[in-house]
This record gives structure tokens, C-alpha cells and sequence, in this order.
């Protein structure tokens, strides 16, 4: 389980911004505890849990970059071209290392170590052969097309840094440095249930005034591309008991409980209630849209406690919470180093009013213009409950909390449902 004081997430605001939010948890959540070492095939989409340190130079000696003939630059006209005997012939692989001599040139190949005096390459293309000679041009710097030891990673020195979660380029480096395991966090294990008397499992019968639950699957899925073990506790009914049960015995072997709906402020809002029987609920209101009803606190369980987000019930406001709100989260129970995220700048193609000092995100989709650019045309709908304004869309658009408004041609900040569903 997590091991989470019960306020963690202590904010005396009224409106909790993003910032402050991804600060509370950088500051006051620990990674779980817990590491274990996994072959390279299993570590994709893990974090490291320890510093990876170079074990060898990579790559291990000098080497030539191309096919072609290794030189002494020294030997070269810098005016003219210049005639070269071929000395001799080196693969990839080889285990002799020749010694090139005043006026040879080595015929060479990529991956092949650097004959022992030679420190060029002019690539196969750039040369002309006649018989047992080669003429080279002029114009080559020194060092050319010469791979030097340790250029990509020194011995001794960190190839990969604790907090990275990996991923295909650093579990190839891993094995280039001929590192077979690596240590790695455990997996977040994490629980999600549904709540409402009005959501049904879909499938099953269905009252005329009942949805059938689509955000389990969303955090199921959003979870489970975090890396985390996923619980489906299913759907629970409006009944304060009932809920507080279950976060209680789901706190007690997860390290996060996660909930859609019945955070708000309303009279028939029962998770706020039971998280507030079950633990702390220590901020409900994320300056955020969609999405301001969203819920952190901490759940006392048996054996330790679990962190707790309540997510809107709309499924589009709980997507955005998920992306902007769950994800610092997982990443720092999960040891893992905050994420970056870079927006896209697009154009606008309308007009847009917000209130100051809320992040407000507006789903689009791309195209591109006449003039090259990529414009960004709004989805007719906004309502956090149309599920087609993300099947239909590319990504959103980020309104930071300065900005009111928005006109045809402003510059604005696009982010895709890839980079945010991780």
C-alpha cells in the first residue's frame, strides 16, 4: 500500500490550480515501496527503480560509422586529391586489428574497429578505385565518419537515471551496455469502481432512466497504460455504508483507489460522504474544466493507507481529470520523474470566451490549412457527457488560466489523446 499521511494533499485554497496541485504531489506523496529485478523483455513500461551505470564504454572501441576506406588524415592533400594504396580489408567482427601505414587507406565496414594509425573514413561513395589504388577527394574533416569509444555512453558514468519509466530506446541501450535485468518499481496496484443507482453493467437490463457505466472501462484501460494492476470492484449503489465498506477493504491491499461520480456537492453526492467516514478527504474542487468536481484525499485501510481521487461522473470530465489530475499521481507513487508534456501550437479557426484563472481544455480536431498550417476546429458540442466529442476529435486545447478569450487566428496549445492517455 501506499504510505500516505492524511494530509498529503493539504491545500487551504479555495480552487485548487494544476500547479499547485502537481506541487502538493511532488512534495508529499512517496513512491511505494518495493523493487524487483525483471529481464529486459519484461521491463517495457516499468520504472527504474536505481540508477543504470554503465558497466562497459559503448560502444566499447573505435569503430567506423560507414563502408568505405580508413585513413591517416595526415596523409591527405587538404588541395587535391590524394592516391592511396589499399592495405588491407577489416569486417565487423573481426578479431585482427590492422596497423595502416604512410599512403594506405584500409578498406573498411560499418561496425568494423578502426585499423590501429587511422583515424577517417571517407564513405565507399566518395571514392574512386583503380585496381589496388584509390583516389580520395579533398574537403574531408579529420575524424570523419569515426565512431569513438564511449561517445554514446562512458563507463562508470549513469546511462539511465532512477524515475525513467521505460521504454523501447532505453531497454536497447540497456542491452547494448549487455545489462540482461534491471531494477524496477513494483506495479501500482489499483482498484476503480463505479457508482450510481442510475449506472448498469453494460449488457444487462436496462431502466429507462438508467446509462449503462462506460468510465470503468476508460480507467481501466488509461490505468492500465500507466502501468498499474487494475481492480474492478465494479458498480456500487448510492449508499453511504456500502461505499465506505469498500474503500476500506480496497485500501487495504491497493495503493490508489479511483471512483466516477458522486463527488460533488450535492445532497445524493455519497462518496464524499464515505470517503470522509473512511479517511480524509483533504480537496474536492481542481480549477479545471471539465472537470472541477474532482476529489483527493486518503483512505485508512487495514495494513496501511491508499490514495483516493474521486473523478466527475461525465465521462469526457473524467477523461481530462484522469490525464491531468491521475497522472502526476501515478507517476510519483510510482517513483517515477515528473512528466513533460509539450503542446502543439495550432491556429484556431473560432472565438472562445473562458473565466479567468481556470485551465480550461476545448476538444478539436486537425486539418490542415492552405497556407500550411494546422488549424483546430472546435466540436459543435461541449457537454462533459458527449462521449463522441473524444471519438470524434484529435486532442484538446489547453487554455492556461490567464487567458478569457480566444479569436480566429490566435496561436494556441494542442495536446493528442495519445500524449495524454500516456
Amino acid at each position: 500500500m501506499a504510505q500516505l499521511s492524511d494530509d498529503c494533499f493539504a491545500f487551504s485554497g479555495p480552487l485548487l490550480r494544476l500547479e499547485e496541485m502537481e506541487r502538493l504531489i511532488g512534495e508529499r506523496v512517496m513512491p511505494v515501496a518495493g523493487i524487483e529485478r525483471v529481464p529486459l523483455a519484461e521491463a517495457p513500461g516499468r520504472t527504474l527503480a536505481e540508477d543504470l551505470v554503465a558497466p562497459i564504454d559503448l560502444p566499447p572501441f573505435d569503430n567506423s560509422a560507414v563502408d568505405g576506406y580508413a585513413v591517416r588524415f595526415a596523409d591527405l592533400n587538404p588541395d587535391g586529391a590524394t592516391r592511396l594504396t589499399i592495405g588491407g580489408r577489416m569486417t565487423a567482427g573481426t578479431k585482427e586489428t590492422l596497423t595502416i601505414k604512410p599512403g594506405e587507406a584500409i578498406r573498411i565496414f560499418t561496425g568494423a574497429p578502426m585499423p590501429r594509425g587511422a583515424d577517417t573514413v571517407f564513405m565507399q561513395e566518395d571514392i574512386t578505385r583503380e585496381n589496388d589504388v584509390v583516389i580520395a577527394p579533398p574537403g574531408l574533416k579529420r575524424g570523419a565518419n569515426r565512431r569513438l569509444a564511449g561517445e554514446d555512453a562512458r563507463k562508470g558514468e549513469v546511462a539511465l537515471a532512477a524515475g525513467t519509466v521505460l521504454a523501447a530506446q532505453h531497454v536497447a541501450l540497456a542491452a547494448a551496455l549487455g545489462i540482461t535485468a534491471l531494477g524496477v518499481r513494483r506495479r501500482l496496484r489499483a482498484a476503480i469502481f463505479s457508482t450510481g443507482d442510475e449506472v448498469v453493467e453494460p449488457g444487462s437490463p436496462r431502466a429507462s432512466t438508467a446509462i449503462y457505466d462506460a468510465n470503468r472501462f476508460l480507467l481501466a484501460d488509461l490505468l492500465t497504460r500507466a502501468g498499474a494492476v487494475v481492480t474492478d470492484l465494479g458498480i456500487l449503489p448510492d449508499d453511504p455504508a456500502v461505499l465506505e465498506n469498500a474503500l476500506r477493504e480496497a485500501a487495504g491491499d491497493h495503493d490508489v483507489v479511483i471512483t466516477s461520480g458522486g463527488v460533488s456537492t450535492g445532497e445524493a453526492d455519497y462518496v464524499r460522504t464515505a470517503v470522509e467516514r473512511a479517511g480524509t478527504l483533504v480537496f474536492w474542487r481542481v480549477a479545471i474544466k471539465p472537470g472541477r468536481p474532482v476529489a483527493m484525499g486518503v483512505i485508512r485501510g487495514i495494513g496501511g493507507n491508499a490514495a483516493f481521487v474521486g473523478l466527475p461522473g461525465n465521462p469526457v470530465a473524467a477523461f481530462v481529470t484522469f490525464a491531468r489530475v491521475v497522472r502526476p499521481l501515478l507517476r510519483r507513487l510510482a517513483g517515477a520523474r515528473p512528466q513533460r508534456l509539450f503542446a502543439l501550437p495550432v491556429r484556431a479557426t473560432f472565438a472562445y470566451r473562458k473565466k479567468k484563472d481556470r485551465r480550461e481544455y476545448v476538444r478539436v480536431t486537425l486539418r490542415r490549412a492552405t497556407d500550411g498550417e494546422i488549424e483546430a476546429i472546435k466540436y459543435p458540442r461541449d457537454g462533459a457527457g458527449v462521449l463522441t466529442s473524444l471519438t470524434e476529435t484529435d486532442g484538446l486545447l489547453e487554455l492556461p488560466e490567464d487567458v478569457t478569450a480566444i479569436e480566429p487566428g490566435t496561436r494556441v496549445g494542442f495536446f493528442s489523446y495519445a500524449a495524454l492517455a500516456g
